[in-house]
């Protein structure tokens, strides 16, 4: 089949236009499809399943660390979400009211959940009475309701999904090591699982989670060089537990205020995925987020034997990869560029001629290489395949996040490379919120994070020229 006969072409080129590319992979995928109301995504069955690999690797790390899976309301009373003054203020503009119940009027409105802080502080203030009930180190896989003005399927849509994290500790110490440490867990999980590689730190006050001392971040950067926030941890303090009521009594039998973390990675993370590896031909699937890991294309599927053989090696996959196969009597082009627009990782390809010669033919997705494996040890080779593809992916990646970073030390290069060269610029910053919204009003980019990093002596902000305090990531973002 031609290229121009091929579904693809349906598919805008990236560098043509991206939003647009997009768009296009998200529909013909068959990721989600709009609902009926606004900002809101049905989750069709293709994208639910790579959030359900994708679900099944974060839960499994969180147990490995000691978290346990709870589920709280919905709905959220006003009065308990106004205890927190800062917390309240900063999703007022994004809540979601109920204020009828049947035919009746409510007495007090009840908040659509944004986030559930309100909801985890006022069962740990009924729970936690010592200091033997602590940690607790509790999760939830939900959606919440933020009502945004402007949305895009996975990336900022009025509902989605997500898990939040909730603990509680005895000391600051311990909840601070628990932020951090889930921060890691993020940056594993975006390594091991997704082959995205992300930069990492604080975020400034005026970037920071509403209600927070303090919150960390890791950040992505997509094909165009734009930033994607692809997971937070908080680190709260004693604030929500003292506007909360959280005490326990300690070894003393002195009472004592909690310290509590939040942590969060939503269904953003599949835009991320869509934006960081897929190419002019759609989705390119790393091997342990797809939901089909192998596709089998029987060849010459009318002639004898053919599909009786291909069945029997269907069966002996499917024991150890997630399979999936085309048996239908289309072409075997229009099913190879389908199966690649779906970002499938691995084509296998088994024919006549393969049967005789006791092969297959093996296909990857990134690259387009071809293997001829015989069928003896071949989910072995098959393995090898898949793990190496997901090598290449995270090299890939990380080579293109690394070219493009750049380095700036006074507001003339900044904006110079803000305006001309998509990507992230480390800068030095004095802290003054002020030149931080310059950033933001003049050149549309905003802090990613503080980077980690011992400055320089003498060094000084490139904004404004005074005594730098800190070394910041800067870039524009979703």
């Amino acid at each position: 089949m031609a290229k121009d006969d091929k579904l693809v072409k349906e598919i805008t080129p990236r560098d043509q236009d991206f939003a647009q590319w997009y768009t296009d992979v998200v529909k013909k995928a068959e990721l989600t499809s709009y609902s009926r109301v606004r900002g809101c995504m049905i989750l069709r069955p293709y994208g639910y399943a790579i959030w359900e690999n994708i679900q099944k690797d974060l839960d499994r790390r969180f147990k490995e660390t000691g978290h346990q899976n709870v589920a709280m309301p919905l709905l959220i009373p006003e009065s308990l979400l106004e205890k927190e003054k800062d917390h309240v203020d900063g999703f007022a503009p994004e809540v979601a009211w109920v204020t009828e119940g049947g035919n009746n009027k409510l007495q007090e409105r009840l908040c659509i959940r944004p986030t559930s802080e309100a909801l985890f502080c006022d069962h740990y203030a009924d729970v936690i009475q010592s200091w033997r009930d602590l940690p607790k180190l509790y999760n939830q896989w939900v959606s919440v309701v933020r009502w945004e003005k402007t949305t895009r399927p996975f990336l900022r849509t009025s509902e989605f999904y997500w898990q939040e994290g909730h603990t509680a500790h005895a000391t600051a110490e311990e909840a601070l090591e628990e932020t951090r440490r889930m921060l890691q867990v993020y940056i594993d999980f975006y390594r091991e699982c997704l082959a995205i590689p992300v930069i990492s730190g604080l975020k400034t006050d005026k970037e920071k989670f509403a209600g927070a001392e303090q919150t960390y971040t890791v950040e992505a950067m997509m094909h165009d060089g734009k930033a994607l926030q692809a997971g937070t941890s908080h680190y709260f303090g004693d604030g929500f537990a003292q506007a909360f009521g959280i005490q326990y009594a300690d070894e003393n039998n002195a009472l004592q205020y909690v310290y509590q973390t939040s942590w969060g990675v939503s269904t953003r993370s599949i835009g991320g995925l869509i934006m960081v590896h897929g190419d002019d031909d759609g989705l390119v699937l790393p091997p342990r987020v797809a939901p089909h890991q192998i596709v089998l294309i029987p060849i010459a599927l009318q002639k004898a034997g053919v599909k009786e053989a291909n069945e029997e090696l269907l069966a002996r996959l499917a024991g150890r990869f997630r399979m999936t196969s085309d048996f239908s009597d289309r072409m075997p082009g229009w099913k190879f560029s389908e199966y690649e627009m779906k970002g499938v990782p691995l084509r296998l390809e088994y024919g006549p001629k393969d049967i005789e010669k006791g092969q297959v033919v093996a296909v990857r997705r990134d690259n387009r290489e071809k293997y001829f494996l015989p069928l003896e040890g071949l989910e072995d080779k098959l393995q090898e395949i898949l793990d190496q593809m997901h090598e290449d992916m995270l090299a890939r990646a990380e080579k293109s996040m690394e070219d493009r970073i750049y380095e700036a030390s006074n507001w003339s290069e900044l904006e110079t490379i803000l305006k001309n060269k998509p990507g992230f610029v480390k800068a030095h910053w004095c802290g003054d919120p002020a030149c931080e919204e310059k950033v933001k009003a003049d050149l549309q980019a905003t802090s990613r994070c503080i980077i980690d990093e011992e400055l320089e002596e003498g060094a000084v902000c490139a904004i404004c020229g005074k005594p730098a305090q800190h070394l910041v990531y800067w870039g524009k973002a979703y």
